[in-house]
This record gives C-alpha cells, structure tokens and sequence, in this order.
C-alpha cells in the first residue's frame, strides 16, 4: 500500500489550475499552426495566427489565454493500492481554490440565485479506480461559451453513420460563432444518457494528431470532421475550411434499444494537462 500525502495533491492542483490557464498546451499551438498554413480565407487566416500570438503573449506575460478561465474539471483515476493521508476531494477542491486565486471566479453557488463562490470552487471530480498505485489527475479549464452549445441526443438504435454524421454537423451549425472555433469535439457514442456526455468530455483530453486506436473509428473521425470543416464557418464565423481543430470519438457498449451521442464543444482555448503521482 503506497500513502500519499493530499496536501502534495492540493499543490500540484494549484500550479495546474493556474498554468493551465496561461500555457496552451504543445498539442493545440502545433493544431493551430498548421491550420493557419491551410487555411485559404484571409481573415480566418489572419484570426489563427492572432491566437497563435495570443498564446504566445499570454505565456510570456503570465497572463490568462482567455478571460472565461472556466469550470475545473478533475479526472482522478485513483490507483487501487494507493491510501490518502487526508481528504482527497477536499485536497483538490482547496488547491483549486488558490490556483484560481488571481483567475476570474466563474462558478455560482446556485444554478437560480446567481450568487458566484468567490474562488471557482467547487470543481467538478470524476474519479475512477485503477489498478496499481499510481495517482493520474487530468485538469481540464472548460469555458461557459462552448459548453453551453454542446448536446445530448438519445438516438434509435437503427441510426446509421449518416445520421449521426448530420446530428453532430447541425450541433456545430447552431453554435456557429459563439463557442469561439476552431473547435476541438468530442464525441461520446453509446453508454447510458448519463455517461454519453462524459464519454464526450473525456474525448477532449486525447492528444490533437493522435489517432483513434480503431481503425473503423479512426475512419470515421475522418469522415465527420470533413463534413464538419464544409460548413464554412470558419476561425471566429469569419467565413473558412478551419471549423474545427480535431474530432474525438470515445464509445462505450449500450442497451440494445439505445444509441446515445454527446457533442462536447471545446472552444480554441483548449487548456489542460496532466499529473502522475
């Protein structure tokens, strides 16, 4: 049995919840760069090289990518023969708290009253067992604007690559400008209404060029993200072939009168990392 010490997990939270915010990850930059290569419409050519300057700006200023820093999400996937001195959801709930310390606080107390929390807390922890004893925390800054134009469809099971091809296109079409492309999507096929979404979430942490390890998925992200790419929404709705970065697809089994499909809309500010303890 390995003991971790949770106020080393509330440490390595805090640099993650602050870094993230400042540091696009290698991943997403390269994404951009070639995409600025590619793209033939000048301004949204033009808009791809200001957030390639962005980044860079705000990496050597210290300052945030983007001023929605977002909800923090934490997915924990706990090693089985690990034991926590202390609490370990209230270690990464207080290392959120000062990560975000002189980060805009983006979370309510309330979904009615409005009332916001003062220090971004409470993230949101999906925690998983492993084996081994091993600790992986992956801390994703998800912003208001794309994951409000992200959604849950409960599809007959007869729904066939095409359909569910148009049901993902018609959810970028709608989000159009206002979940900030290029976009990053993840997809989340089969499971239950519940772990569809976060199947899809999940689906955003993969590496940006990374292939699917299914061959037939693989195809297929291909597939949709050129249909994607045909809406000619462009970097920023300013018109392009550049609408998303990258499409991830993460399924699970499902009952036999199921198909659930999550679209979860990442906008360019795509911050994240990793932690191994």
């Amino acid at each position: 049995m390995r003991e971790i010490d949770t106020r080393i997990i509330t440490e390595k939270i805090t640099a993650a919840a602050r870094d993230s915010n400042i540091h696009l990850p290698p991943d997403v930059e390269n994404a951009l760069r070639a995409a600025a290569q590619t793209e033939k419409n000048p301004l949204g050519r033009s808009v791809l090289q200001k957030l390639i300057e962005n980044a860079a700006c705000a990496r050597a200023d210290g300052l945030p990518l983007c001023q929605d820093t977002g909800t923090c999400i934490v997915f924990a996937e706990i090693g089985q023969e690990i034991h926590f001195k202390g609490n370990f959801k209230e270690a990464v709930q207080r290392g959120v708290a000062a990560g975000y310390q002189n980060l805009r606080k983006s979370i309510v107390r309330d979904p009615l009253d409005r009332i916001n929390t003062g220090d971004n807390t409470p993230a949101v922890i999906h925690a998983e067992l492993a084996p081994g004893d091993k600790l992986r925390l992956r801390v994703l800054a998800k912003g208001g604007g794309a994951e409000n134009k992200s959604a849950l469809y409960m599809l007959r099971p007869t729904a066939d690559k095409k359909e569910i091809t148009a049901k993902i296109t018609d959810t970028v079409r709608k989000a159009g400008a206002a979940a900030c492309p290029p976009l990053i999507l993840g997809i989340g096929l089969g499971g239950t209404f519940d772990t569809a979404p976060l199947l899809a979430k999940k689906a955003l942490l993969r590496e940006l060029g990374s292939r699917h390890p299914d061959d037939y998925y693989a195809g297929l992200e291909t597939e949709i993200l050129a249909e994607v790419n045909k809406l000619n929404i462009g970097p920023a709705g300013y018109g392009g072939k550049i609408t998303a970065l990258a499409l991830h697809i993460l399924a699970s089994p499902c009952h036999i009168a199921a198909l659930p499909l999550a679209v979860n809309i990442q906008c360019h500010a795509a911050r994240h990392c990793e932690i191994v303890l």
